[in-house]
């Protein structure tokens, strides 16, 4: 195991992608499960904190100190199996997803979830459920885990295999290597139907793999992961389309989402079925114009979609084509990749505008003012108009995108100075409170961390988050694990 506590040595774990900042006592780099079980034994034994930290891609300063020690992932780095017949994997938390991708699409295999950020660790995305573009067709990362090597904060080690232990009603059994039982009461809060990522998964006759997926670093560390995996796709088609009006770019892509909702519930063949629906105003295009200076000029907002297809390329083609026409779409303008060369360029196009933003912040040293909110489908549409309104009567810089197809927006402040950080951080506060009362989420796949859980009372309510917090002190009896995640205080 590895120790480090030189302040020099440490600096790099104090901070995340958020550029949220902490401190921390030292830092341990375990190198295999006897060593995460030896560390959390000491820290439960001494009532030391522990912050289990990945690549520290997060946004929501989860994986930063306040304090205590930082147990780091970055070891735990291997590839145990890859089934190839089974279509499974098994490996460890600290893989980076560009590299379980790579690993698996080289044997012809697919893993759906695909975060912006692929430079994460696989275990920070099961701790955050994190999700991405595809999550439109295929949902997010729980959708794959299919068991979890754990290590509760007092050091029992558990396995948990997905459909082998259930939940009776909201009572669940966990049962460790050691035979001790734990008795748990899930909260019985009712979860927003819109794509979330706020505080613990609970929910009647669950499964518990499903517990641990999104707990945040809070109710143990994972040390191994088992994934399903797809057949890789063998055709897609990519495409960015510009709209001179936003309004015609909101109703493509409303249009495309409802056609593609319809496609899979009546197993449609040969019809529009977007895998990925991706949205940026016309701002996020300002901000991405000295990177691609071939956009538009007059473009006030594009779209870029991917569909996977069997058959001929151009009817699927056609299909499309007709649909940007008939919202005055720039059938001139297009971008549409024909090789793999260009797909990898269309996609690095989506993730370019999060990595400037991440470089504005960073440069200007204000944390990140980036909206997470998801709303139902129904409500989307005017709640965007609302929330762009409001932004703008306070005259903050600000760019939009994000994941549109599933009713989520990411809409960024670009604050200038210490004054408008400050009215940022409270309209942010609004449009977070604003998707709440619209029966959405105030995160839909970055999580809670240490910086939204005001907002996680707000949605519901404190007599469920203390219910969440029993949760908690059933698994973490001294509460060491992940302190200030989700909620702040026992």
């Amino acid at each position: 195991m590895i120790i480090k506590s030189a302040k020099d040595e440490i600096q790099n774990y104090l901070v995340d992608a958020s550029n949220t900042k902490g401190f921390c006592e030292a830092v341990y780099i375990p190198e295999n499960v006897d060593e995460v079980i030896e560390v959390l034994k000491e820290a439960n034994s001494k009532k030391l904190s522990v912050t289990v930290s990945g690549n520290r891609t997060g946004l929501t300063g989860a994986c930063v100190p306040k304090g205590g020690i930082v147990l780091s992932t970055e070891k735990l780095n291997r590839f145990l199996d890859l089934d190839i017949k089974e279509k499974s994997l098994l490996l460890e938390p600290g893989i980076l997803l560009s590299d379980l991708k790579n690993e698996v699409e080289s044997k012809d295999l697919f893993y759906p979830p695909d975060p912006t950020e692929l430079n994460c660790f696989i275990g920070g995305t099961i701790a955050t459920n994190a999700s991405g573009a595809r999550t439109f067709k295929y949902g997010p990362t729980r959708n794959y885990v299919e068991e979890l090597e754990i290590v509760l904060p007092e050091g029992e080690l558990i396995h948990l295999k997905r459909s082998e232990n259930i939940a009776d009603g909201f009572n669940l059994t966990l049962t460790t290597d050691s035979y001790k039982k734990i008795e748990l009461t899930l909260p019985d809060y009712e979860m927003p139907k819109t794509k979330n990522a706020s505080g613990y998964y609970c929910k009647r006759n669950m499964d518990a793999v499903d517990l641990f997926i999104g707990s945040e670093g809070t109710l143990g560390v994972i040390t191994k992961i088992g994934l399903k995996l797809l057949f890789k796709p063998k055709n897609i088609i990519s495409c960015v389309v510009f709209f001179n009006s936003e309004n015609d770019a909101l109703n493509f892509l409303t249009e495309v989402r409802d056609e593609s909702y319809r496609t899979r519930s009546e197993n449609r063949i040969n019809s529009i079925d977007a895998t990925a629906l991706e949205f940026f105003d016309h701002n996020a295009l300002e901000f991405l114009l000295a990177d691609y200076p071939n956009i538009p000029g007059s473009a006030q907002a594009a779209i870029w979609f991917e569909q996977e297809y069997e058959g001929e390329e151009d009817l699927y083609l056609e299909l499309w084509l007709s649909l940007i026409n008939k919202h005055n779409g720039n059938e001139e303008d297009v971008w549409i990749a024909l090789d793999e060369k260009e797909k990898r360029s269309l996609k690095q196009f989506r993730h370019a505008i999060s990595e400037n933003v991440n470089e504005y912040i960073s440069r200007n040293n204000f944390r990140k003012l980036g909206t997470d909110v998801a709303v139902p489908d129904e409500k989307f549409i005017t709640f965007y108009y609302s929330t762009k309104k409001l932004v703008e009567s306070e005259q903050i810089d600000y760019v939009t995108y994000g994941h549109f197809g599933n009713s989520h927006i990411h809409l960024n402040m670009l604050p200038k100075t210490d004054e408008e950080f400050e009215k940022g951080q409270k309209l942010y506060k609004q449009i977070c409170l604003s998707a709440i009362r619209s029966g959405g989420t105030f995160s839909a796949e970055h999580g809670v961390g240490k910086n939204k859980t005001d907002l996680l009372i707000e949605m519901y309510g404190m007599e469920n988050i203390d219910k969440m917090k029993a949760l908690k002190k059933k698994l973490d009896p001294n509460y060491i694990l992940g302190v200030g995640n989700i909620f702040k205080s026992t």
